[in-house]
C-alpha cells in the first residue's frame, strides 16, 4: 500500500505546490471560460441569458470530471501535479465530486477561499481546506509516488 512522502524527508513532492496550484487553476479558468464562450456562440447568443449557471455548471463539470479521470485537472497537469489520498492512492471518482463541491463553496465564499489558502501555505502538506476536510494532498506528479 503506497503512502505519503514525509514533508520533511521528502520536501521535493511538495515543493512550490501552492505556486503551481495558483497557476493550474488559471489555466483552468481559461480553458473554462474558451469552452463556455463556445457554447455561448453554438447557442446563438441565448447562453448569455443563463451565463451564470453555464460558468458554474461548466467549471464544476469540468473539475469534476478531469480530477476523476486523472487525478488532476488539465491545468494540473501542465504543472505536473495531482491529487492523492493521505493514503498515497489516486483520488476516486466520488472524492473527486466531493473534492468539486468544497473547492465550489469555496469559491462561493470568500472567507473560506482566504482560509484554504492561508493552509495551503502554513501546512506542511500544503493542503488547503477542503484538501484538510477530505484527507487530500496535491503533490508533484513526477516525485513518482
Amino acid at each position: 500500500m503506497p503512502r505519503l512522502p514525509d514533508p520533511e524527508l521528502q520536501a521535493e513532492f511538495y515543493a512550490d505546490v501552492p505556486t503551481k496550484r495558483l497557476i493550474a487553476f488559471l489555466i483552468d479558468t481559461l480553458a473554462i471560460i474558451l469552452i463556455v464562450a463556445g457554447i455561448v456562440l453554438l447557442t446563438a447568443l441565448t447562453g448569455l441569458f443563463i451565463l451564470p449557471f453555464l460558468i458554474f455548471s461548466v467549471s464544476f463539470l469540468y473539475r469534476a470530471i478531469t480530477i476523476a479521470r486523472n487525478a488532476a485537472t488539465p491545468g494540473m497537469r501542465m504543472m505536473a501535479i495531482e491529487f492523492r489520498t493521505l493514503d498515497g492512492e489516486q483520488i476516486s471518482p466520488p472524492l473527486a465530486f466531493w473534492h468539486t463541491v468544497g473547492f465550489s463553496a469555496s469559491l462561493a465564499m470568500p472567507l473560506l477561499q482566504v482560509i484554504s489558502i492561508f493552509l495551503m501555505l502554513t501546512s506542511a502538506r500544503g493542503q488547503g481546506l477542503t484538501d484538510h476536510m477530505l484527507g487530500t494532498v496535491a503533490l508533484h506528479r513526477r516525485a513518482g509516488v
